[in-house]
């Protein structure tokens, strides 16, 4: 499966035909500032939670691509207000079949606000089922047993988890999470970007290797195969 980090939690899989993106910040990243939105292409843009730093994106790319905004409901309504002409509302606990594969919405354990402070609905990660490969994404979230259950929905090829701690799981828990939902390979995201979630990454990859789970770190731009 390929996949392009974007920095911070944003990423996109090619996957069933389909590129997915997921909570693009871009322009707002320092750390991304030779990626250019105007050259990102999406059929899909899952979002997990309102913080600007996952949306921020989210309305020039999907009017510019056409691509569908999938989100929760509160997401869903603020983006259609934004201008968004393609959206679908999903919510933890439901699931829907897309032309490139099944996507369950499930709990994270995280605030959600928008920029201005109002409430953004609960916050949220998408567990992924498709021909090419199952995969969890989790949003930023603290680790929770919860995540024990989505091993039995799907087999997992591969998780995308959070590890700059802070304001997320730090690199211990995103283990322990790893270990909840049955994977040996991990996506991190969410580090770095800020003075606060800033890790020593090779340590974080020692200590991913050290619990027998492969941690990818790709550099922003980056496109790669798990």
């Amino acid at each position: 499966m390929k996949i392009t980090y974007y920095g911070q939690s944003s990423f996109a899989v090619s996957v069933g035909g389909k590129t997915i993106l997921f909570d693009p910040f871009i322009t707002g990243n320092e750390l991304a500032k030779d990626i250019k939105i105007d050259k990102i292409e999406a059929d899909y843009i899952f979002v997990t939670h309102g913080h600007f730093d996952h949306i921020l994106d989210v309305v020039a790319i999907a009017n510019r691509t056409g691509a569908t905004v999938v989100g929760s409901w509160e997401l869903i309504n603020y983006f259609t207000k934004e201008g968004v002409k393609s959206v679908f509302p999903l919510n933890p606990g439901g699931k829907h079949d897309f032309d490139f594969g099944t996507v369950k919405a499930v709990v994270a354990q995280h605030s959600s606000s928008f920029p201005d402070g109002s409430y953004a609905g609960v916050a949220s990660g998408f567990v992924f089922k498709t021909a090419d490969g199952n995969f969890y994404y989790s949003g930023d979230t603290a680790l929770t047993y919860d995540m024990t259950l989505i091993p039995k929905w799907a087999a997992l090829d591969f998780a995308v988890l959070p590890i700059g701690d802070d304001l997320t799981m730090g690199v211990e828990d995103a283990i322990n999470a790893a270990g909840f939902v049955q994977v040996k390979k991990v996506l991190g995201v969410h580090y770095n970007t800020f003075g606060y979630i800033k890790i020593d990454t090779k340590q974080a990859v020692s200590t991913f290797k050290g619990a027998a789970i492969e941690l990818s770190l790709p550099k922003i731009g980056e496109t790669f195969e798990i």
